[in-house]
């Protein structure tokens, strides 16, 4: 199994226990935990009796040519010429090792057992019990509401901490900017606006001027629009950038530098995650923006 494949969770349904985890972004459920609302002594039996049908080789052999690039067809199709017959045996770890199969993933050790995308677990459902199906699809909604209920917290403290460390970056602003330079009010809204402009441009390749320009049926502003890495991302420049002015750098040096940082860590996150918003190098249009 990847690596990658994180967080394991529990559903409970019927009065069994099923785990399930995420692997690149896609839902993977224990076919074994399902399997012991037939038979709770020899689950993996379950399992195994299920794929000796001819319909459930068809079904997984036509999730995978939709879903994998990398499978084996031509294994596949004996697979599917000796499915039915009265000796014909495949077990999940055969077919997952013959055909490079990714709907299906096993596991070995404790809280192992064969691990099966939702596409393929709930047709398995239906082949154990439509009443167990219907049930079970119930308590994996209700999970899945759950965890877009707490990614929707996670999104509003992140937009929260943003807000938070503007007053840390703006206060900085205040104190190391404009008192000194003795600016006039008017003066001190020009400083403020490049200041947020610099995080902008830095992260978003465009000042806010720039984006209402190119979103004007849109209202708010550009970190409105942002995902939770770019919010967490301009969070820490807005740390840094007030750093970098208590230290007295120049704007057009920091704006190198904030964009760097930026370009860095979007990097990162692009490492570990699928597609995030991909930051723009701006050395060539520092000067607009300076």
């Amino acid at each position: 199994m990847d690596k990658e494949a994180i967080v394991v969770k529990k559903i409970n349904s019927q009065g069994l226990e099923i785990y399930t985890f995420q692997q690149n972004a896609a839902d993977y459920i224990s076919l074994t935990d399902m399997a012991r609302y037939k038979n709770a002594d020899e689950p993996k039996d379950v399992v195994k009796n299920w794929m000796r049908n001819r319909g459930t080789i068809e079904f997984l052999g036509i999730w995978e040519r939709i879903n994998n690039p990398k499978f084996k067809g031509v294994e596949f199709d004996a697979f599917k010429a000796a499915a039915g017959s009265n000796s014909f045996v495949l077990s999940p770890q055969k077919w997952i090792e013959t055909t490079d199969a990714i709907g299906l993933i096993s596991r070995s050790g404790n809280g192992g057992g064969t691990f099966a995308h939702k596409d393929i677990a709930f047709e398995f459902a239906t082949w154990i019990s439509p009443e167990f199906k219907l049930y079970f699809i119930k308590e994996f909604q209700r999970l899945k509401i759950e965890e877009n209920e707490r990614l929707a917290l996670g999104w509003d403290a992140k937009r929260m901490l943003t807000k938070i460390n503007y007053k840390i970056h703006t206060d900085s602003i205040h104190e190391h900017v404009i008192l000194p330079q003795k600016l006039s009010a008017r003066s001190a809204q020009i400083v403020y606006a490049n200041e947020a402009d610099v995080l902008n441009v830095s992260l978003f390749g465009m000042t806010a001027h720039e984006w209402r320009i190119q979103n004007k049926n849109k209202e708010g502003n550009v970190p409105d629009y942002a995902n939770v890495y770019e919010l967490v991302c301009l969070a820490n420049l807005e740390s840094l950038n007030a750093e970098f002015i208590r230290m007295g750098m120049p704007q057009k040096e920091r704006l190198i530098k904030i964009n760097e940082a930026a370009i860095a860590q979007m990097w990162r996150w692009k490492a570990r995650h699928p597609s995030p918003t991909s930051t723009k190098k701006i050395t060539a249009t520092c000067a607009k923006h300076c």
